[in-house]
């Protein structure tokens, strides 16, 4: 059952990834094309998710934003898991001053409410998806170096490290070849489940115009823009907020799933 309801996911999960991928395509319209004459115009047969404000077809913003919006997320998760992981198992197999130092930036970090810290190092690097991207890195990487740490401690003194590192083996072998393949389902979980808090943060930033640009198709931002025709013209908002909902939803299920999955496998071994 559990490995059923994986496959399903993951291919809600590849659906949602090939659209974002292939959104310039699939798009009817100029997600760019300024038509007044459009202006806040209802959802109708040319326009099925209607337009906003400036009358550009919703749908088509929508379908542009994914790649944005969903890859960008994508990008610091990969980014923050690779740097925090690295970071992580080597201070604890080193110890000493390196583990102390990781230590006490993580306490310096978790002192702040994370997406208020990345406001603050977004508001100092200046708007721009890119900026947007490193300050929610800046803000991620220590709990993922966090968790590395501790999945690393509790090998350390496996019978198989202190028989790689009697025989000579170089912390990078002994890394590659046996501390990652130890943590890594339980990072990869991590991982999985952290995207969907990634999107919305990196959405919430650009709602506060703190990430994405004008007049660049991404879903926060297209939803600050339209907050003030909330009453009047819904759709313009509605369905940008859907979006979120749903991608958040399937990356959330999709995690669950693959954690249910390698527990069932761990139990078995």
């Amino acid at each position: 059952m559990t490995s059923n309801r994986l496959i399903f996911f993951s291919v809600l999960l590849l659906a949602v990834l090939l659209v974002a991928l292939l959104g310039d395509n699939l798009a009817p319209h100029d997600p760019y094309l300024v038509d007044m004459k459009l202006s806040l115009q209802k959802p109708c047969s040319d326009y099925s998710l209607g337009c906003d404000n400036l009358g550009r077809c919703i749908l088509s913003r929508l379908l542009y934003g994914a790649k944005a919006t969903i890859f960008s997320a994508v990008a610091v998760v990969i980014i923050v898991f690779s740097i925090g992981t690295l970071i992580g198992t080597v201070a604890a197999l080193k110890g000493g001053i390196a583990d102390k130092i990781l230590m006490k930036i993580n306490v310096i970090f978790q002192a702040f409410p994370s997406f208020v810290l990345a406001m603050a190092i977004a508001g100092i690097l200046g708007a721009g998806l890119r900026n947007g991207i490193i300050s929610i890195c800046i803000v991620q990487w220590t709990k993922y170096a966090r968790m590395a740490r501790s999945y690393t401690l509790e090998i350390r003194n496996r019978e198989y490290l202190q028989s790689a590192t009697i025989s000579g083996a170089g912390a990078f072998s002994i890394i590659v070849h046996h501390v990652l393949p130890n943590i890594f389902p339980k990072m990869l979980i991590m991982a999985t489940m952290d995207v969907s808090s990634v999107v919305l943060s990196l959405a919430g930033l650009s709602f506060l115009g703190l990430s994405a640009k004008h007049p660049t198709a991404e879903w926060g931002l297209m939803m600050s823009d339209s907050r003030m025709y909330l009453q009047t013209a819904p759709w313009t908002v509605f369905f940008s907020g859907v979006a979120l909902f749903v991608v958040v939803l399937i990356f959330n299920l999709f995690a669950e799933s693959l954690r249910d999955v390698m527990d069932v496998k761990g139990q078995k071994i």
